[in-house]
């Protein structure tokens, strides 16, 4: 079945290279200069386009971090685009994997998991605009070394920029400990991974 024109166009958008230089060159103090990889995979590509996500500091690109898959599709109900999150159930077997896209040539749906609650409905406010916001009253929890996490997930995506939303919540005070505390994280576009 062909995918919809306008979720191809949300993974164009997605899919790439992308850093914060020059967010965190203006302000040093509230933003780490990240280097994000958004890499397509070849899973669920029946009825939707995959996303393998991770994130490095630029200081340290050898540590890559927050390994996951972005699930892009079209609700069948409603007609809206959405975006359902996976974990991976040993993130080490991945990891480099946004520098390194070999690594993914061999994953398949038994390394990954469902994270129920981390679903992101997708709206088109302007042409060019993609808004994804999380249900509501719909935490977002996952594991990660035994212990249970919570993130709040959100973002904007245009042409040749990202800008994330993503917080790592305190579950049992729901204060933001990690993430986008002082604003949105501004990434630019440095590589295209989709003609």
């Amino acid at each position: 079945m062909p995918l919809n024109p306008t979720l191809l166009t949300l993974a164009h958008y997605l899919a790439g290279e992308f850093d914060n230089r020059e967010q965190a060159i203006a302000s040093p103090v509230w933003f780490v200069h990240l280097r994000l990889w958004q890499r397509p995979v070849p899973l669920f590509t029946e009825d939707s386009l995959t996303l393998f996500a991770e994130q490095a500091n630029v200081l340290q690109p050898e540590q890559p971090y927050r390994q996951r898959l972005l699930r892009l599709s079209q609700n069948n109900l409603q007609g809206a685009l959405q975006v359902q999150y996976y974990a991976f159930k040993d993130p080490h077997t991945v990891r480099g994997a946004g520098a390194k896209p070999d690594i993914l040539q061999s994953l398949t749906p038994d390394q990954i998991e469902l994270l129920p609650g981390c679903v992101l409905n997708i709206e088109q406010p302007q042409s060019f605009v993609f808004v994804a916001a999380p249900l509501p009253e719909t935490p977002c929890y996952f594991r990660y070394n035994g212990e249970v996490r919570q993130v709040s997930l959100g973002f904007e995506a245009r042409p040749g920029e990202l800008i994330s939303y993503d917080k790592g919540i305190d579950p049992e005070t729901g204060t933001a400990i990690w993430g986008a505390l002082m604003g949105p994280y501004r990434f630019t576009k440095r590589q295209d991974y989709l003609p």
